[in-house]
């Protein structure tokens, strides 16, 4: 983490799995960087970042920001409590291929997080697999919507428990991208994901390599 610490308030250039960023480093924990672009503040979980490069001399364009979006305390820095601290707030999130979901962080669980989204509804994506999010400004909300939260009082702890809830159920994970990863889980218990697609084949893969789901 000392690295961190030189490069903390000045610009760097951050490679993380499928993105690349230039910005002011503003804060930092044990899991978890803060990256300011300019216009907005990136959350970005350590595990996903490849590549930090100091930024020298001229290439400095961006102007320090005057104020966080959260509160700041003398406390370090987390993950966890950045994805509590957005609970509720219009977020940004980025988790597969080139697109991005937009909606509520309504849920923060043991090991993945619910998001709830105008568009589909709730997603739930492990913690491990979510690369960064960032904040809406405020009075700002994604598709100039009003979102009304639905009732989530049944969820389980853990990611493997829920998705054992949705066995006989049609679901599409990891948004979609691939055409075999949609259709009815038959069997959600254990590391090992058997999925019915559209031809109706039989389709397995593993669970920790599952980086969001949700039920059309």
């Amino acid at each position: 983490m000392n690295h961190f610490s030189r490069m903390l308030n000045k610009q760097i250039k951050l490679k993380i799995t499928g993105h690349s960023f230039k910005g002011i480093l503003t804060d930092f924990g044990n899991d978890i960087l803060v990256l300011f672009d300019g216009q907005k503040f990136f959350y970005i979980p350590l595990l996903h970042v490849q590549k930090a490069v100091l930024i020298e001399g001229d290439d400095q364009d961006i102007i320090k920001p005057e104020a966080m979006p959260f509160p700041q305390d003398d406390s370090p820095i987390s993950y966890r409590s950045i994805l509590t601290n957005a609970k509720g707030l219009y977020t940004q999130v980025y988790v597969i291929g080139k697109k991005t979901l937009h909606g509520t962080i309504i849920h923060v669980l043991s090991d993945y997080l619910v998001l709830y989204s105008p568009v589909y509804k709730l997603i739930y994506i492990p913690l491990a697999h979510l690369k960064w999010l960032t904040l809406y400004e405020q009075n700002t909300s994604p598709y100039s919507v009003r979102i009304e939260l639905p009732d989530t009082s049944s969820l389980s702890r853990s990611f493997e428990e829920q998705l054992k809830k949705f066995e006989g159920k049609i679901a599409v994970f990891d948004m979609g991208e691939d055409p075999d990863k949609i259709g009815l889980i038959k069997n959600g218990k254990g590391n090992l994901i058997e999925l019915i697609n559209a031809n109706g084949e039989a389709v397995y893969f593993k669970l920790n390599h599952v980086k969001s789901v949700y039920l059309p």
